[in-house]
């Protein structure tokens, strides 16, 4: 084992077991925190911000940690396991940007409207469009609006703006921005190379995501397999559960591979194509993977899986709001299909 590896691995590690300074022992700071104004502790969300977490993907002279997608994959995961509502991933999207812009990491929550169709993972910019799907949009201090100009994706901070706001089954919230560039601030010209990048990343950040939500759903229902007791025995040892609790590990294990593989490509110096293919399949398979494994899990528990306060079903609601967000399963097979080369 070279020692780059072992180095790699410690650091991998680090970044998980500091995670358990935020992730639960239970849900019930999940379950206060749903349908609330905000969707998120700011207390935890400073935390988070203090920990680095946010800048984790930035270089270190723009005030980042320098992490690879490596490590940045691994907390996600890790986050995902505790159905952790504060917004990790489009924070980070917005202080990729912002240090495209030569500003320091935010220590506030700043949300980008990037979005204006559904089912999308591109930034047109298009000046007076509606931006749609912002996450836990009331909890932000401040909105950037990237637009289309002559010389580029000229990003905007908007003041006061207006949002149309959607509760979401996992308790948390998406809101609706028609742009109103009165008083908006210019930060710069051009930050298109920067939103491509942080575009892909947030995807493959949240299959990481859509990995732990799985992993942590799966682990609860073998619990309940092996105690639930039917006829004298065990639940778990009737041959029908164990054959579909091993179809479900498989799938956990495949998403496991292919966001790993993923973060190690991102993490490389493969070209522009492969690099978008890669997240596309991992993205493509957690959004498939997460729905089929969570569904079993509220399934497999029975008539007690369908009701509001067993947690297991915390684990489908997420998977529900999460595996369309930065590109639903059926974008990134057709964006695989059209970037990886063929003799792969």
């Amino acid at each position: 084992m070279s020692d780059s590896y072992a180095e790699r691995q410690d650091s991998i590690r680090l970044v998980r077991d500091s995670a358990a300074a935020v992730v639960p022992a239970d849900f019930r700071r999940i379950r206060d925190l749903r349908f609330t104004d905000a969707g998120f502790d700011a207390a935890t969300w400073a935390e988070m911000v203090a920990m680095g977490w946010v800048s984790l993907r930035l270089p270190e002279a723009a005030g980042g940690a320098g992490l690879g997608m490596a490590e940045y994959v691994a907390l996600a995961e890790a986050l995902g396991r505790g159905l952790v509502p504060e917004p990790l991933i489009p924070g980070a999207l917005s202080a990729a940007l912002l240090a495209a812009a030569g500003q320091a990491p935010p220590e506030d929550y700043v949300v980008t409207a990037w979005q204006e169709a559904p089912d999308t993972l591109h930034a047109p910019g298009t000046p007076s469009t509606a931006r749609l799907f912002l996450p836990l949009a009331r909890g932000a201090a401040r909105i950037l609006l990237p637009v289309r100009e002559a010389s580029g994706l000229a990003l905007y901070e908007l003041p006061n703006p207006s949002l149309d706001v959607a509760m979401m089954q996992d308790g948390g919230h998406v809101a609706t921005l028609r742009p109103a560039m009165d008083g908006a601030r210019r930060l710069a010209d051009d930050v298109a190379p920067a939103m491509e990048r942080a575009l892909d990343e947030a995807a493959l950040a949240t299959a990481a995501y859509l990995l732990g939500v799985m992993e942590q759903g799966f682990a609860m229902t073998l619990g309940y397999l092996r105690t639930r007791k039917q006829f004298g025995k065990a639940i778990g040892s009737f041959q029908a559960l164990q054959h579909r609790a091993v179809d479900l590990q498989l799938q956990i294990t495949l998403t496991r591979a292919s966001v790993e593989d993923a973060a190690d490509v991102l993490d490389s110096d493969a070209g522009f194509r492969h690099r978008r293919a890669v997240v596309s399949r991992a993205k493509a398979r957690a959004a498939e993977a997460s729905m089929l494994v969570t569904r079993s899990a509220v399934q497999l528990h029975g008539a007690i899986g369908y009701t509001d306060e067993y947690d297991v079903g915390l684990f489908l609601r997420k998977a529900m709001v999460l595996a369309n967000s930065f590109g639903s399963a059926t974008l990134h097979r057709r964006r695989f299909v059209a970037e990886m080369p063929e003799e792969d």
